[in-house]
């Protein structure tokens, strides 16, 4: 196989690779059934990216001159031919008439890294026979299911009569005074003029994203960050800049000189129990990027869905909350304390941002999550969701006393694993004793019954937390997870035993 690339030519790389494997194959010089090496391997031999290799080889597979299969690679499907034999000029002219649509190709580049990613790892947390201690899904048995199911029917009986499945695009309007009011329990003046509501945080990021950022754009971020963040980013093009965070949230000072070097168009902040970490950005930072924001003229993307989540000392004001010139824009979910399944968000900023992105969520949507945003309207309303928010603290209080005195228990029996144990919140973040990889341990655990998230896929560049696992407990009950953190001990000695 003699492979070479013209970096000068107009032709794409992918092409020319195609190409030259293609008259190789039909003059003979590959044969049939030969294996053509793995798409990393044929990468590093170019000095090419996996992406280039993964279109040629599928620009090969739309011709039917290769085929992929499951543990062997990629073969060679099509031998020397014979022009003299009629049945195979034939077959060749059939190829050469219908063609495939090769799809891999017509898909943007950033969305053909097949890695394992976040949401393959998501997947596992779906199995009834696996101890979640990933999923961030609230936690069942908080609200009446058949309270529930009654104010569901009374909704659709009262409201049914008019066109029920649709709201206004900025979101239902009681909805919106309702939230206008939550907000002010949290220091936050705003109208519902300044309000959008949305189904989850994600859709709210990326329609934030398609507003504010151009390709080549500069965003700061946290580091560790929340995959679902990033990758929003990543998929506009953008350019990241990360700065770590400690005890205390990000580091301001790293912030400011990133802020002064690069003039990003936003800085994104998970303010209070950063997923991962926990952490909580202290109050002398959070009026610190306020100072930076309104000094520099960036604008901030505040995310704060576990804010109400505090078991142990004072809730901190959101960075919203001091936000004088409006230069925050605000996104609250209720992801965590809502019923299981249901899910609102909602965005808060300048007026003439919500306007755009109002029309926006026109053009994308015909209509928003109707009966969820009812429900949410209803329980503001009434008081429902201010109980059960109280109902959610010691649930998931009571959880975290379980992971931590697991975890203990473990460092008592000399396992070196260490961690940070946050005021509130959802998550731990989990140390691995020393020389234990994240991504090898999380299958390991997998396999005997535990689902967990690899720190790795929190930090863009993939440039650290092979040392960390991510541990939720908000979705388990307090039985099961009893009996997950005994597997993941379990599977934690089995490793070490192994690597003696």
């Amino acid at each position: 196989m003699n492979v070479r690339i013209d970096k000068e030519s107009k032709t794409s790389i992918y092409l020319q690779i195609a190409a030259q494997l293609k008259r190789e194959i039909l003059s003979g010089e590959l044969n049939q059934g030969s294996t053509l090496p793995s798409e990393r391997a044929m990468a590093s031999i170019l000095g090419v990216h996996r992406n280039t290799v993964v279109k040629a080889y599928n620009e090969l597979k739309a011709e039917e001159l290769i085929e992929s299969r499951q543990g062997v690679g990629y073969i060679v499907a099509l031998g020397e031919r014979n022009d003299q034999d009629a049945a195979v000029e034939d077959e060749r002219q059939h190829r050469a008439n219908n063609k495939k649509v090769n799809w891999v190709n017509q898909i943007k580049p950033g969305y053909l890294d097949m890695e394992i990613t976040f949401d393959d790892l998501f997947q596992r947390f779906g199995s009834e026979d696996k101890y979640s201690l990933g999923s961030g899904i609230s936690a069942a048995g908080i609200y009446d299911n058949k309270k529930v199911a009654q104010d569901i029917a009374q909704i659709i009986t009262e409201e049914g009569r008019n066109q029920y499945f649709y709201s206004p695009y900025k979101g239902d309007k009681l909805l919106r005074q309702k939230i206008v009011s939550f907000l002010s329990t949290k220091g936050i003046k705003a109208s519902t003029g300044q309000i959008q509501i949305l189904t989850e945080t994600n859709q709210a990021l990326d329609f934030l994203v398609m507003l504010l950022i151009k390709p080549g754009d500069t965003v700061i971020m946290e580091e560790p960050v929340s995959p679902d963040a990033y990758r929003a980013m990543e998929l506009a093009e953008a350019v990241i800049r990360t700065v770590p965070i400690d005890d205390d949230g990000i580091k301001c000072e790293m912030l400011e000189n990133l802020v002064v070097k690069h003039n990003p168009r936003f800085i994104y902040i998970n303010s209070s129990f950063h997923d991962p970490t926990g952490t909580i950005l202290s109050l002398e930072r959070r009026k610190k990027i306020i100072e930076i924001s309104n000094k520099y003229r960036v604008p901030i993307i505040e995310e704060d869905a576990a804010s109400e989540l505090v078991y142990r000392g004072e809730k901190l004001p959101p960075l919203k909350a001091f936000d004088t010139l409006n230069n925050v824009i605000y996104i609250y979910s209720f992801s965590l304390t809502f019923v299981p399944g249901l899910s609102l968000a909602f965005v808060v900023a300048d007026k003439e941002l919500i306007r755009s992105l109002s029309y926006l969520v026109s053009v994308r949507m015909v209509a928003t999550d109707w009966m969820s945003q009812k429900l949410v309207a209803r329980y503001l309303d009434d008081g429902t969701y201010y109980g059960v928010l109280e109902e959610f603290r010691k649930n998931y209080g009571r959880k975290q006393d379980i992971i931590c005195r697991k975890l203990d228990e473990m460092k008592a029996a000399g396992i070196d694993i260490d961690y940070v144990r946050p005021r509130g919140g959802v998550y731990i973040w989990c140390r691995l004793p020393a020389g234990m990889d994240c991504k090898d341990f999380i299958g390991k655990a997998y396999n005997r019954g535990v689902a967990l998230l690899p720190g790795y896929v929190f930090y863009p560049f993939k440039n650290g937390g092979r040392d960390h696992v991510r541990i939720n407990y908000s979705f388990e009950t307090e039985e099961r997870l009893e009996k997950g953190l005994e597997v993941f001990k379990q599977a934690m000695e089995e490793e070490l035993a192994h690597k003696k």
